[in-house]
């Protein structure tokens, strides 16, 4: 396995999801809680580089009004009540900074419909390290694209989880690997020079 360098100057840590409405649910193989305080570390150690950090949050409408409706064998769950206010509201324990970028999205992936291209090309941007819930939804939904346009990624894997271990695990050993580079957390924090 290579050695990882990561130029901070060229590189935006993009952590898909991680509000109050998402990381409040049971994640797998690790925990929500433990994938916030990964994605806190990293988000510390950007910081203390001087490396863009950008959070993207999900939005679907306080009745998933905003997100896609497909006809699917196993339709996704919609919930019968309006989310809370605070569904969309970034974890406290991320501890949001004036120079974050947030980013909002209305499906699973980030580059659709928002400004995230324009926020990454315009600042340099030519790795993305990249975290977040759910990793077969959100992250991979966002990783196919960033492939797609030539970012080099980086897939921090105990910086994101999914609703169940084997859709994680099925991401991180199969795909992933095939599109950038796989990495703890400890390895980035490392490698940010």
């Amino acid at each position: 396995m290579p050695d990882l360098m990561l130029d901070p100057s060229t590189t935006a840590l993009v952590l898909i999801d991680l509000q109050r409405g998402i990381a409040s649910m049971p994640t797998a193989p690790h925990a929500a809680p433990e994938v916030v305080a990964n994605a806190r570390r990293l988000r510390l150690r950007f910081r203390e580089k001087g490396a863009l950090v950008v959070f993207v949050r999900v939005d679907p409408g306080p009745r998933w009004e905003l997100f896609p409706r497909v006809t699917a064998d196993v339709p996704r769950p919609r919930p019968a009540t309006a989310l809370p206010a605070d569904w969309t509201a970034i974890v406290p324990e991320l501890d949001l900074a004036p120079d974050d970028v947030i980013v909002t999205k209305h499906q699973p992936g980030a580059f659709f419909n928002t400004d995230l291209e324009t926020q990454l090309r315009r600042r340099g941007i030519r790795t993305l390290v990249l975290g977040g819930i759910s990793t077969n939804i959100g992250v991979e939904s966002t990783a196919r694209v960033a492939y797609e346009l030539g970012y080099d990624q980086v897939f921090v894997e105990d910086a994101m989880a999914a609703r169940e271990a084997d859709l994680h695990v099925h991401a991180v050993t199969r795909y992933f690997p095939t599109i950038g580079r796989v990495r703890a957390t400890a390895d980035v924090l490392g490698a940010l020079a």
